[in-house]
């Protein structure tokens, strides 16, 4: 280990990449840290922990939410008009067209995602502070028109600025940004909640602590196993001889992940099992009588526990098998393999060979898809075992930050393997 260190230290553009993120990642932080004039931090911060859907929120935001930064919205906007174009991609032929366009298709679309998430920035902030002025009078005292109208065009500007910063991030090829941002988020508030551990700290909490702790060290590992787990679909490839040369005639495996879709499934999730209830709360305080009725119910069904996890692991489950179908197309993966003389042993290339991917990925995503489910609602089954809301989001932030880890690390080591590759 520390002689990777060293010689990461040693390749002078890596180490640059590397302070490089660091910088981005403390810039980050320290605007997580500016909040918008005229608003009570202290009743803001009570409000996010008493409160567990602003506090997922919150987690997603980098921790930002709860200070009502300038950066309070993180890159939730930028992630909403991600899922969306994707969605698009789907039902839209051009747009399908266009992302098979290679590197031109891609930008275009990255293009058409920035533009995107400005309204959707502007739009989700004026949520974010009627919510907030709804759940606490206290929160934003005096607030004027005038002062929302630039809240939000602040809060708008410091996504665009964190998106920005994401971007950047990830053409050091160090880590994907986005993910780096969100992980940042959620380690920086790893003191303050060991500090407030150990602070109020009692020998009747000995169990608890116990148990979070094995909780914590099996979930690390089994996303560790799960992430680097695979399938090895064996593949051989005809011997071809042009004039001199013999092409082919070498074996080797598509590997194919247990869970393709990483954290996104749990990101999509979050992102549909909190619009209704963030919507509800806009009409708790409307003149309709029915209105805000129906609104309080869905408040309240969205509080239940047991709806909340049923409807969690659901929704996580029934997208990591969507995800998984859009990134990956058996079809196009058959055609492939027949163009180049490859063939799975025993199949018949072509619309056979496509069949028999389909059908390895449905049954091994299944483990993929229910683990990201247990994982995404484990807090909830914890929390009503130990009698504790200590670990509402731990373990949604444990599996983004070892995936982020994972993701990372790979990264680096690819750089180092292409640099030796270099030398020789």
């Amino acid at each position: 280990m520390l002689n990777k260190i060293v010689q990461i230290w040693k390749i002078n553009d890596l180490r640059k990449s590397i302070l490089f993120v660091l910088a981005m990642l403390v810039i980050f932080r320290i605007a997580a840290h500016i909040p918008v004039p005229n608003v009570d931090v202290g009743a803001l911060k009570n409000l996010f922990q008493n409160n567990q859907l602003l506090g997922l929120i919150n987690v997603f935001s980098g921790g930002s939410m709860e200070n009502f930064s300038v950066v309070m919205l993180g890159i939730a906007p930028y992630i909403t008009a991600s899922i969306i174009f994707q969605l698009l991609t789907m039902v839209i032929p051009k747009l399908e067209e266009l992302s098979k366009e290679g590197e031109y298709g891609r930008q275009k679309i990255n293009q058409w995602t920035r533009w995107l998430t400005v309204p959707l920035a502007f739009l989700q902030s004026f949520g974010m502070i009627t919510i907030l002025r709804q759940s606490a009078a206290d929160v934003l005292p005096n607030f004027t028109s005038w002062q929302m109208l630039v809240a939000m065009v602040t809060i708008t500007g410091g996504t665009i600025f964190l998106m920005w910063i994401g971007e950047l991030i990830s053409e050091k090829h160090i880590g994907n940004g986005i993910s780096l941002l969100i992980f940042a988020g959620i380690i920086s508030g790893l003191p303050t909640s060991v500090g407030s551990t150990f602070y109020t700290y009692d020998q009747t909490q000995i169990v608890n602590m116990i148990v979070f702790t094995a909780i914590a060290l099996i979930t690390i590992i089994s996303v560790v196993i799960i992430t680097e787990g695979q399938r090895n679909i064996p593949v051989s490839y005809a011997r071809r001889i042009r004039g001199n040369k013999v092409y082919g005639g070498t074996n080797t495996h598509l590997p194919l992940r247990v869970n393709q879709a990483g954290v996104i499934p749990i990101i999509f999730a979050i992102a549909i099992i909190m619009f209704p209830p963030l919507i509800a709360q806009l009409f708790l305080r409307v003149k309709t009588s029915w209105l805000a009725a129906s609104a309080q119910w869905v408040v309240q069904i969205f509080q239940d526990q047991l709806f909340y996890g049923i409807a969690y692991f659901v929704m996580v489950v029934a997208f990591t098998y969507f995800y998984t179908a859009v990134i990956f197309h058996p079809d196009q993966i058959a055609e492939n393999l027949q163009k180049q003389g490859g063939f799975v042993p025993g199949i018949r290339p072509g619309k056979t060979t496509a069949e028999y991917l389909q059908k390895i990925v449905t049954r091994i995503i299944f483990t993929g898809a229910l683990f990201l489910g247990i994982i995404a609602v484990l807090p909830l089954i914890t929390a009503q075992i130990t009698s504790t809301q200590s670990l509402v989001v731990g373990g949604t932030s444990l599996l983004i930050v070892v995936s982020v880890v994972i993701e990372m690390v790979s990264q680096i080591n690819a750089q180092l393997s292409m640099r030796d590759y270099e030398e020789i």
